[in-house]
């Protein structure tokens, strides 16, 4: 009787525990949506001219971070034990991260943000049908539908460019950042034993490396420089150590819906800072598919969440 007692008394404090590590876990994830929904608006602050000076600084600043942050959480030993750990389907990864966060500066300079970030919204859904093309997975009715309206909506931002009203290559290359997040996603949960972070860190290791190649010039005004820090740490690093962090203690159900906070608020901060009021066309198209995520990730968590656990099954989709 005594034992059951205790147990009883017990079973609260780690019921309690496992809420306050939860709320933590949520709140760290919705911090992580807001860093990177800052991208687009700081990006607009930087006056460097050759965008491949741009990626290269925020390369450098975000790895910077990355190194920093795990070394400090896992020791120099444990770093490169993450890092060696990888093997294929971690510089697979690394690889998508890189060819999307330089597309992301490169399209800036082509499109708007919420062009941007509106197409971004159908990663999970993009995901869904790569891994049905590739590996048949099953793909439920109610996921179908949602991925026709993705498709319907980046047709209707997409149009805008056919009809010569804007650049195709923005449009394109925001398309780009879509399909190699939905690939990293594909993979990170085909191959479970992926860490997001040395993954991404080496991603932008490989965008420096990249950039420093073709960039026309290194040296930037120390206002741009600031801003670039900001761009890199901040916006990059900061968020996905934030993500990394708090998406380990919550179920991905709710890590998902929390992540449309950046769709939500990328085009609204460029569009107080900066004035940046999205096309007729990037509002309809990017509200059909911002519905069509909302309403399957509702669907995902009223099914998931009763029987799942904490952890990480994909990766982010930071700017």
């Amino acid at each position: 009787m005594s034992e059951q007692a205790s147990a009883s008394h017990l079973r609260p404090a780690a019921a309690a525990s496992h809420d306050g590590e939860q709320r933590i876990g949520m709140l760290l994830v919705f911090l992580s949506a807001v860093m990177w929904s800052l991208g687009g608006a700081i990006a607009r602050f930087i006056e460097a001219p050759d965008s491949w000076t741009v990626v290269f600084w925020r390369s450098f600043w975000a790895a910077a971070f990355l190194l920093a942050f795990m070394a400090w959480r896992d020791g120099p030993r444990g770093t490169l034990k993450l890092f060696r750990d990888m093997g294929l389907p971690g510089l697979l990864v690394a690889a998508c991260f890189c060819i999307a966060s330089t597309s992301f500066v490169v399209a800036l300079a082509y499109t708007t943000v919420a062009n941007i970030v509106l197409m971004q919204a159908g990663v999970p859904l993009l995901a869904a049908l790569l891994a049905w093309a590739l590996f048949g997975e099953r793909v439920s009715v109610g996921t179908w539908v949602a991925i026709a309206a993705v498709i319907s909506g980046v047709a209707i931002m997409v149009s805008e460019s056919l009809g010569g009203n804007v650049s195709p290559i923005g449009d394109g290359l925001a398309l780009l950042i879509a399909v190699a997040f939905s690939t990293a996603t594909v993979i990170t949960r085909r191959f479970a034993h992926v860490r997001m972070t040395p993954a991404t860190c080496l991603g932008t290791i490989f965008a420096a490396s990249l950039a420093a190649s073709q960039a026309s010039a290194f040296a930037v005004s120390p206002h741009d420089m600031g801003f670039l820090f900001a761009f890199g740490a901040v916006n990059l690093g900061l968020g996905l150590a934030l993500f990394a962090t708090g998406a380990r203690l919550v179920p991905s159900a709710i890590v998902a819906l929390l992540g449309t906070f950046e769709t939500l608020l990328g085009p609204i901060w460029v569009w107080l800072i900066h004035a940046e009021v999205p096309s007729t066309r990037t509002i309809v198209g990017g509200g059909v598919i911002f519905v069509a995520l909302i309403v399957h990730l509702a669907l995902e968590f009223k099914r998931h969440t009763r029987v799942e656990k904490p952890g990480v099954t994909g990766v982010p989709t930071p700017n």
